[in-house]
């Protein structure tokens, strides 16, 4: 089993970090190349670029009220998440339906009755 991840191309693994800016702020975000590639698919989803994502998920998430204290953690949970859901069939593997036209409600309540 293990042989599946420790003879993964190691680039996957290799971090690096990129400088943005939101709402005027520099900041920067270190992520693993496997979360990068993931954010990118995601971005280009809904033709945004991966810097345009993440300034999305920045302001919706002040504006749902959480506590972005480890914002990089939560990058790596959406990318976790999108995975998790293409594996459900809740998000479509065509790369070419932009995630922006699904029904958030509907796959929520889907998930929600799948845990319990």
């Amino acid at each position: 089993m293990c042989k599946l991840f420790i003879q993964a191309d190691a680039d996957l693994w290799a971090s690096s970090t990129r400088s943005l800016r939101i709402d005027g702020m520099v900041t920067s975000v270190r992520l693993e190349t496997f979360f990068w590639t993931t954010l990118e698919e995601i971005a280009t989803r809904d033709g945004m670029t991966v810097i345009q994502l993440i300034t999305k998920l920045h302001h919706e998430s002040i504006d749902a009220g959480h506590d972005l204290g480890n914002f990089t953690s939560f990058l790596r949970v959406c990318c976790g998440r999108y995975l998790a859901l293409q594996l459900t069939g809740d998000v479509p593997t065509d790369k070419r339906l932009p995630i922006a036209g699904l029904d958030a409600d509907d796959i929520l309540d889907a998930e929600r009755g799948r845990v319990h």
